[in-house]
């Protein structure tokens, strides 16, 4: 069926299987991951597909002109991470002062996503016996780029919410509005120039995106709208495969992505829980929200020394010695200060897993919301602000320099045990990321709470947030009045947000039991899906 012909419908956010799983933000990009799966696809393939459709129909949270992360891992013991982050470009402005966080001084480095692509792909030939090609695997992609899909409520939340800033945005109103007018959610919304991007990626392959016409176009669009990147530097853009860092934590090993991403940090964080015992305490209660909430705060004091490791050394932070010393420095009946911003950010999380014990947990972004808010040229690309995630603080070690990564938010993980037992996990929310997996691992792995559970338990968010400028700790009102009231009384500034709010972002999990029953479900503060192969 296209999308054109599609309805809205409730679709499944939770499903079993023992055959296949794809857990995704958008049911169109879920369908297409199953659908790759059902035809004998590797997961890899089935995240491409997925991850592919995304670009099209999740327009305000990752695109073409974004990055990804992804952590792929099997029973045979393989592990390895997909670092497709663009660098910054090797001719930068001049800043006196903080770097925008929109228009062309915003996107300063390339993007990698496309490029990622390819190499998962070419590592799951090698390594999965993949036999699926990027052209094919677009195809979902491209049909709803040309035909149209149905609008969803999240993408015209943040149109509205950035009607006074787009008309400032090179090239935005003309594709992602209807005549000049907001979509209304259920409109069937098309974007042909990116369709016809998409099919010169299928037709050229993966790198016409940095070498070639196509490579040509992105530069000569980038340069009309002011952005600094050239074509040598999108030529330069190559994704970096390295092995996931790794963290013991109660007969689980924790996998996440190294720097420049905050994997660390997720880990950083189940490293001081490691040293309290949470699964005793009432997982809705203050003590272990308490406990969680004061882990970030530990882990977040360590953050700003992660970056680009050709630049810095990051991987101390996970120094046994550190770790323990941070894990000391809680005071379970007391909160630490407070005073650190929130940054925001958006992003899709997808993973997919089959029956042969193959497991790929990936994220995708523009950075924030609409990314720099620049489309390229007549690409249809939107493209990526991710260059305000550097600063230009001298001596800091994530300060903007030419052909650096920055300091990245994304990190997808993977649990997994000697009996089998597996959890893929990841959500979206920038700073809220580690935030909300410590609370998702804890209800995972220490109360061994299904997906579902896990992804309905009440969340929190410390310091500011784009739409709350205060420095408290955000709490989703499901805690209960009883234990705000508790958390306040060990020294929190507690703020109450709205239930399953939009501010705690969007996760997904799937999880697999010793025998291979796998549970799958994504968030109920969104609007994506989990569906298995012969769901049972």
């Amino acid at each position: 069926m296209s999308a054109l012909d599609a309805k809205p419908a409730v679709m499944p956010k939770s499903a079993k299987s023992r055959e296949g799983m794809v857990v995704s933000p958008h049911p169109l990009a879920t369908e297409a991951g199953l659908a790759v799966l059902q035809a004998g696809g590797t997961p890899m393939e089935a995240m491409v597909a997925a991850g592919a459709v995304l670009t099209v129909v999740c327009p305000h949270f990752c695109g073409l002109g974004g990055d990804a992360v992804w952590l792929a891992a099997d029973k045979s013991g393989r592990r390895t991470t997909f670092l497709g982050i663009g660098q910054a470009a090797a001719r930068l402005p001049h800043f006196t002062g903080p770097i925008p966080e929109r228009g062309a001084q915003s996107a300063l480095t390339t993007a990698c996503i496309v490029d990622c692509w390819e190499s998962a792909l070419g590592w799951s030939a090698s390594e999965w016996g993949g036999r699926r090609s990027l052209g094919d695997l677009l195809g979902p992609a491209m049909a709803h780029a040309k035909n149209g899909y149905p609008v969803t409520r999240s993408q015209t939340h943040w149109l509205n919410f950035r009607r006074e800033q787009i008309g400032d945005w090179p090239g935005f109103a003309d594709v992602f509005l209807h005549d000049g007018k907001m979509p209304e959610p259920g409109s069937i919304f098309s974007q042909p120039a990116l369709a016809r991007t998409l099919t010169r990626i299928a037709a050229d392959g993966a790198r016409s995106f940095y070498e070639g016409a196509l490579a040509e176009d992105i530069a000569a669009g980038l340069a009309d709208a002011g952005v600094p990147l050239t074509q040598d530097d999108l030529a330069a853009t190559k994704t970096r495969i390295a092995p996931p860092v790794k963290l013991a934590y109660r007969g689980w090993e924790l996998l996440a992505p190294p720097p420049p991403t905050q994997g660390i940090t997720t880990l950083e964080i189940m490293a001081c829980l490691r040293n309290f015992e949470i699964g005793s305490l009432n997982p809705s209660g203050p003590e272990i929200l308490h406990l969680c909430i004061e882990a970030v705060k530990q882990a977040f004091l360590d953050r700003d020394g992660i970056a680009d490791p050709d630049f810095s050394d990051a991987m101390r932070i996970m120094d046994r010695d550190n770790l323990d010393w941070r894990a000391s420095q809680i005071d379970p009946k007391r909160a630490l200060p407070w005073p650190h911003a929130f940054q925001s950010g958006d992003t899709v999380y997808l993973a997919a897993a089959d029956k042969d014990g193959r497991w790929v947990s990936g994220l995708q972004s523009t950075y924030f919301d609409w990314g720099s808010g620049v489309v390229v040229g007549d690409t249809g690309i939107l493209w990526q602000n991710r260059g305000a995630a550097f600063n230009t603080i001298e001596g800091h070690p994530n300060r903007i320099a030419p052909g650096k990564r920055p300091f990245y938010t994304l990190n997808p993980g993977i649990a997994h045990r000697a009996d089998g037992s597996v959890h893929l996990y990841g959500t979206q929310g920038a700073d809220g990321q580690p935030q909300t997996l410590a609370v998702l691992l804890a209800r995972l792995l220490d109360h061994g709470q299904s997906p579902d559970a896990a992804l309905a338990a009440p969340r929190f968010l410390l310091g500011r947030t784009f739409s709350d400028q205060r420095k408290s700790l955000k709490l989703e009102r499901s805690v209960g009045e009883h234990v705000a009231a508790e958390l306040s009384a060990l020294g929190h500034e507690v703020a109450l947000i709205e239930a399953l709010s939009q501010l705690a972002g969007q996760a997904g999990v799937i999880s697999i039991d010793g025998a291979g029953l796998m549970s799958g479900a994504h968030d109920p503060r969104g609007e994506g899906t989990a569906l298995g192969l012969g769901q049972v």
